[in-house]
């Protein structure tokens, strides 16, 4: 029964998030879909990455939290469309609550929507909310087997961030076993290593971010 249950709730969720992306395809808009453990610095590198795009890129961000607007607030100051969804203890957004989010937005202004999604390497794993890719976040405090552990995720993303390389030095973290789980998975897949901290490595995940919004073979680019 509850196999069952599961399986409804998402073939309910996965027809939204069809219906979302086609949506977004007829828009000419890409969205994104940040996931990432607590305190992996996703907020700190949405930072970063708003401030190099202020006045490049139309963007919006959706953020999903558990209970506060702590990580909304922060992002308020860089002018770009804030929509935040509390989920009141759920640990994942779903396409749902995405649909009734973009009601919000004015999509004809948009290039590309950022989803920063609640804190937790699987549930939002397993719920497409209609996103082109799914961007895994990873830092080095947190060791370096998360490919592993959390198979799924990083099967399924088009891009991987390792943050916090700056705190390698003061961490048990080992990039050769970290790059030894990850070829494992999906050996294809880019890594950007970086670091909010000193700016390192930023600037290769604000040129796939480009390409990512570019149409195949048009030759555009987004300065």
């Amino acid at each position: 029964m509850e196999i069952t249950i599961l399986k409804r709730v998402l073939d309910k969720n996965q027809n939204k998030a069809d219906e979302i992306r086609q949506l977004l395809k007829e828009k000419g808009i890409i969205m994104l879909n940040l996931i990432s453990s607590p305190g992996a610095g996703k907020t700190s590198l949405l930072e970063r990455t708003l401030k190099f795009f202020a006045k490049s890129m139309r963007l919006a961000i959706i953020e999903g939290d558990v209970a506060t607007d702590h990580d909304a607030r922060r992002l308020q100051s860089f002018g770009f469309p804030i929509v935040l969804i509390n989920t009141e203890g759920g640990c994942h957004l779903d396409s749902n609550s995405i649909s009734k989010v973009l009601d919000h937005l004015d999509l004809s202004q948009l290039d590309m929507i950022i989803v920063e999604n609640v804190g937790n390497l699987v549930c939002p794993a397993a719920f497409d909310l209609g996103e082109n890719h799914k961007i895994a976040i990873v830092s080095t405090t947190e060791g370096d087997d998360k490919p592993v552990k959390y198979p799924a995720l990083f099967r399924e993303a088009s891009a991987v961030i390792l943050n916090k390389i700056d705190l390698i030095p003061y961490t048990n973290f080992r990039r050769d076993e970290f790059y030894r789980y990850m070829n494992g998975l999906n050996a294809n897949i880019p890594v950007f290593e970086t670091s909010c901290t000193s700016e390192e490595g930023l600037q290769a995940w604000y040129e796939w971010m480009r390409q990512a919004i570019v149409p195949p073979g048009t030759g555009a680019c987004i300065i």
